[in-house]
């Protein structure tokens, strides 16, 4: 039904706004991959972009308002861009977003060692618009033996320059607002000498150790060994850690409620909230250094360089180098490290290495292995890691399955440097304050449902867990791992809530038994399911974004009823042992390739045959 002309001519009245409700000016900071982009929106706007030493770190466009002395802005955090005829995925994001907004300020951020090959794109971007040029990582370019000169080359360029490496924030964005105020188009020109002088060329002794495959990837496994003996060996740092945090939820806060008298309020206490959350929230410290570890070879620019060498072993599987940095992410979060692939090459590669991920061990799967490895080792080191591993196999056998064509790889070596302690410091600030939100809320949600439904009847009386409405709701359950060994309801309750977030598992496990009450073989079986199955809904929300909600949905049932079946089939040849394992493996992989051979018999030339005759 169509409004009255009186009521449309009364809407349509415009009245006066305010400086503050009027839309902010869009200011676009666009350059090349890994010049400082994001480190300069989250300095000029107080945001958490994500920022790293490696090539297609934004994969998105990142927008956040932000005012000075009575001004507003509105920062847009965009993709690395080298050319408008562009070759990935997040380079042709940023092109369309910078093509449909032609009335925005252009804040280029370009490197001091790569500003001549810049210089054509910052002219062509900048066409017909107002701009200004960032110059990031000056002592760096000075230090290589670099020199320019900044009035002459503002002046030969005719635009404004802004070197923010020491800058205060308050600095910085007083010249941001600033520039964008006046600004002008660029002229694009040759450097002379006595303006600009690059820094020397060729690789230094770093980085021919590092691009050498017999240093590098020893190298590289050596220290995440390290890593993962720091993080999970008795005695060491994460180990440590962990008792700490464990000894004051049970000994402390559980002996201070030992003496209430409401058993109803005792077992809240201490079964809903000590225990259940104390079950994951001791595993902190042991996070804390992995994401630490990660964060360092990211930061220090050894994971370019592994990605480069990596690539030939990745092309033959239908991947790319560049999806190192996308699995290495997965062992923090399966879902940050979803979205990270928009940075590759294609939609096949990226679709493949999506669908890889979750098979990575992520950081809340760690609580559930190290809580089923300590039952039945004193050291859990060996087993979590044997897991690792096999996570890793299963994510590069489904690469293997879905193989497809390799695209060409293109990626720009990150610099080698000193890890940032800001840098590194504001990072793990982040991800432990994420782990910790999540803890609070939905963990924390589940965790007190799971107590409430386990510890009363349908008339609200205070029971046992077997006569509770949990127990009669999920009884039917009890069949799903009864191949297994475990003829009960609450490890499969344990193992479902997993779906909803992989941390849940463990607290479940301590709410219900205080550890994990079956055999090794069991436990095994058990945690293959884990590390096969759907991963959270966090990470099929990721990959609803990048693939589609049907496909995302359909993946995660998939991958569940074949976590099913692994889980059977890991108990069953555990019982068999390793020679009837083989046995058993044997015919399938004799047939792989008898039918491979096959295959090469049948195709043969029209001169092969005759060389044949």
């Amino acid at each position: 039904m169509r409004a009255r002309p009186q009521s449309m001519t009364a809407r349509s009245t415009k009245t006066p706004q305010s400086p503050q409700s009027a839309a902010p000016r869009e200011v676009l900071l666009v350059g090349n991959p890994n010049a400082g982009k994001s480190t300069l929106f989250n300095a000029l706007t107080g945001g958490n972009a994500k920022v790293g030493n490696w090539h297609g770190v934004t994969v998105g466009a990142l927008s956040r308002r932000a005012t000075h002395d009575g001004e507003s802005l509105l920062f847009t955090d965009l993709p690395g861009i080298y050319s408008l005829q562009t070759m990935t995925m997040e380079e042709t994001l940023a092109a369309d977003y910078i093509r449909s907004h032609p009335n925005a300020f252009l804040l280029f951020v370009c490197e001091c060692a790569r500003l001549p090959l810049s210089l054509p794109l910052f002219a062509r971007l900048s066409a017909g618009r107002k701009c200004a040029l960032v110059l990031t990582k000056r002592g760096q370019f000075e230090r290589g033996g670099g020199r320019l000169d900044p009035p002459a080359l503002s002046r030969l360029l005719q635009t404004e320059l802004l070197f923010p490496e020491k800058m205060k924030k308050r600095e910085l964005r007083s010249a941001v607002f600033r520039m964008v105020a006046g600004g002008g188009e660029v002229k694009e020109a040759p450097l002379p000498e006595e303006v600009y002088r690059p820094a020397a060329g060729g690789l230094s002794r770093a980085d021919k150790f590092l691009t050498n495959c017999w240093c590098a990837l020893p190298l590289f496994f050596g220290l995440l060994l390290l890593l993962f003996w720091v993080t999970f060996a008795p005695g060491l740092p994460g180990d440590l850690g962990k008792s700490l945090i464990e000894r004051f939820f049970n000994d402390i806060l559980g002996g201070c409620v030992a003496g209430v008298s409401s058993p109803v309020l005792r077992g809240f206490l201490r079964d809903g909230l000590f225990k259940s959350v104390g079950a994951v929230l001791c595993f902190l410290p042991q996070i804390f250094l992995l994401f630490f570890g990660l964060l360092l070879m990211e930061e220090s620019g050894f994971l370019s360089r592994l990605a480069l060498l990596t690539d030939g072993f990745f092309g033959k599987i239908g991947l790319s180098g560049r999806a190192v940095f996308s699995l290495l992410m997965g062992f923090g979060c399966t879902a940050a490290a979803i979205l990270t692939t928009r940075g590759l090459e294609d939609k096949a590669v990226q679709r493949r290495t999506v669908l890889c991920l979750p098979y990575i061990t992520c950081s809340a799967k760690l609580p559930v292995f190290v809580t089923l490895a300590s039952a039945f080792f004193e050291n859990p080191f060996p087993a979590v890691l044997l897991l690792y591993v096999l996570g890793v196999g299963l994510s590069l056998a489904v690469a293997l399955f879905l193989k497809g064509e390799a695209p060409p790889f293109v990626m720009e070596l990150a610099p080698l440097q000193i890890p940032r302690f800001e840098f590194v410091a504001r990072s793990l600030f982040f991800q432990l304050k994420q782990f910790i939100i999540k803890l609070g809320t939905v963990i924390l949600a589940f965790f007190l449902a799971s107590w409430l439904l386990s510890s009363f009847t349908w008339q609200w009386r205070y029971c046992g867990v077997e006569e509770s409405m949990l127990a009669s709701l999920c009884g039917g359950l009890r069949f799903l791992f009864a191949p297994v060994g475990m003829n009960d309801w609450k490890i499969a309750y344990a193992a479902l809530s997993g779906l909803i977030a992989k941390e849940n598992v463990a607290g479940a496990l301590e709410l219900f038994y205080g550890g994990f009450p079956y055999s090794a073989r069991s436990a095994f079986a058990f945690a293959v399911f884990l590390l096969c199955c759907s991963p959270c809904v966090s990470a099929i929300a990721a990959s609803a974004r990048e693939l589609g909600w049907k496909t995302a949905l359909l993946t995660a049932c998939l991958q569940t009823a074949l976590a099913l079946l692994l889980c059977y089939a890991t108990y069953f040849l555990t019982s068999v042992g390793w020679w009837g394992a083989l046995f058993l493996l044997l015919p399938p992989l004799t047939s792989l390739l008898i039918k491979d051979h096959e295959k090469i018999h049948r195709k043969r030339t029209v001169l092969a045959q005759k060389l044949h005759r």
